[in-house]
Order: C-alpha cells, then sequence, then structure tokens
C-alpha cells in the first residue's frame, strides 16, 4: 500500500491511499478519515459507497462527514466505485464500467477480469484496512448514495452480522426492475436474471432483512426517483415489520447539496449501533 496524501481534518487524518488489487487486478484508490481516537486504539469504521460516475474522491470532498464522524470518534472509508486502468473495459455511456461498477462481481466479457467489485469492497479492502489501520472490524456500519445506496444495502442484507447498522441516501432500490439496474446487470451478469436478485435491496428485504436498524432518506425531488423506485423497498420493509425508518425529505434532490445536509444524522444514528 502508498500513501498518496494525508491532511489534518477536523483533528484527525484525512488520507488517499493505494494497492494492488487481487480480485480487480489493477491498482485500486480509497480515501480513510482517522479521527484522534485511533491514536489510543482501535475505533470503529463507517463504510461509504459512492454512486453512478464517482471516484473515491467525491463524497471524501463534497458529503461533509469528516466533521461529524471526528465528533463521534469513527473511522470513515471511501473506496473507489470501479476498477480502473487502460487495460480495464469501460463504456461511452456515464452508467456502464469506470464509475459504475454497480458492487458485484462481473462474470461477463469484456467486464469479468476486473469488475470484481464486491469481493473487492466486501473481502480485499476489509483486510487491507484491518492490516494497516487502527480500526475496530468487529465494529462496522454502512451507508452509500445512489448507487452506492444499493451497494450498501445488498452487502448488509447479504452478509448477516458484518454490519451493525446501514442507512442509505436515495439508493437504488429496486433495480431488477429499474433502467439503473436492468442495464448493467445484463452487461455484467449475464441474461439470467435469477443471478440479479442476490443484488436487489427490495427482493433481498423480502427475502432475509436486516438484523439490525435502517434508516434511508430520498428527496422528493430526486430528478431519478422513477429509477431509484423507493416505493418498492418501502412495500417490502413494510412487509416484513423490518426496523426501519424511511423518510422523504420534501424539496431536496439527488445531489450532494442533498447528502451533506442530512449526513450528521446518518453519522449519528451509526454511532448509535457502533457505540451501544
Amino acid at each position: 500500500m502508498q500513501t498518496i496524501s494525508e491532511n489534518a481534518c477536523f483533528g484527525g487524518t484525512q488520507g488517499v491511499y493505494t494497492h494492488a488489487s487481487t480480485p480487480c487486478a489493477c491498482d485500486m484508490t480509497f480515501g480513510l478519515f482517522m479521527p484522534r481516537e485511533a491514536e489510543d486504539g482501535p475505533v470503529p469504521l463507517l463504510w461509504y459507497l459512492s454512486g453512478l460516475t464517482c471516484t473515491h474522491e467525491n463524497a471524501m470532498t463534497k458529503a461533509g462527514a469528516q466533521a461529524w464522524a471526528a465528533e463521534q470518534g469513527i473511522a470513515l472509508v471511501f473506496p473507489d466505485t470501479s476498477p480502473r486502468g487502460e487495460d480495464v473495459a469501460d463504456d461511452e455511456a456515464y452508467d456502464l464500467g469506470k464509475g459504475a461498477g454497480f458492487y458485484v462481481n462481473a462474470t461477463e466479457a469484456p467486464w469479468a477480469p476486473h469488475y470484481r467489485m464486491w469481493d473487492y469492497i466486501t473481502e480485499e479492502l476489509p483486510r487491507v484496512l484491518d492490516h494497516s489501520f487502527a480500526l475496530d472490524m468487529s465494529r462496522q456500519g454502512i451507508t452509500g448514495h445512489s448507487m452506492g445506496g444499493h451497494g450498501a444495502l445488498t452487502m448488509a442484507m447479504s452478509l448477516p452480522g458484518r454490519f451493525r447498522s446501514v442507512s442509505a441516501f436515495a439508493p437504488i432500490s429496486n433495480p431488477t426492475e429499474s433502467d439503473w439496474g436492468r442495464k448493467q446487470f445484463s452487461a455484467y451478469l449475464g441474461n439470467n436474471e435469477e443471478a440479479w436478485a442476490a443484488h436487489d435491496a427490495t427482493l433481498l428485504m423480502q427475502q432475509k432483512g436486516f438484523d439490525g436498524p435502517v434508516l434511508i432518506d430520498t428527496g422528493s425531488k430526486d430528478q431519478f426517483i422513477d429509477l431509484l423506485k423507493p416505493e418498492a423497498l418501502a412495500a417490502a420493509t413494510a412487509a416484513r415489520r423490518q426496523q426501519a425508518t424511511l423518510r422523504m425529505q420534501p424539496g431536496y434532490d439527488h445531489s450532494y447539496f442533498f447528502v451533506s445536509t442530512f449526513m450528521e444524522e446518518h453519522v449519528a444514528f451509526h454511532a448509535d449501533a457502533l457505540y451501544a
């Protein structure tokens, strides 16, 4: 692992690091905020998974999360959203290829050699973090925005016991029934729709749910709301009687102005679970 930068930030350190990834077969970059408390021992970890077109940098610089994480003594990790490099397959569309890994392990050409974001986020990067930083990996929460909200919800429900809490900002909630999902799953996973179900938060809520608290915010004026399908996840959550808070925030859109507005509440929500 190589250090790209480290900056003092709200009493802690905001770092950017790169390392060779085995599942993605390329170098991967991530941001990590470590609060001051990490100087005295391991601290809890909150994952932030970003959305379409983003790198590790978008949320790191726009979400305003470090101030609230510092207040709670929580580390924040900002992974990239896809593999990178000249030999990594890409597409001209913004919602496929680089910046649009959708947090799945691709099985189809030309994506399969590099697009293994599920394994990267759930297996390899946790090992890198555990080995290199003062983190308490028994206390993890996960959140994300849009495509990252999709990733956060599906990972939380698919990995029982890994995360104590899950939240999401405007998640893609029912991708098997949305153009933000069907297009990417067809490309990455092929036409067998049974393979898609493991990456649909609404279907996972129906089948498994989450053993812990859930918080989801979506803006009432989100310009992509028909693609997000929050009503599908809300119905599945209600039918399962899942412990959850699902909020429609009046007047807010899909931007980081929306994310940063409610970030304090999301970090505090995770802190309650991580320090319970």
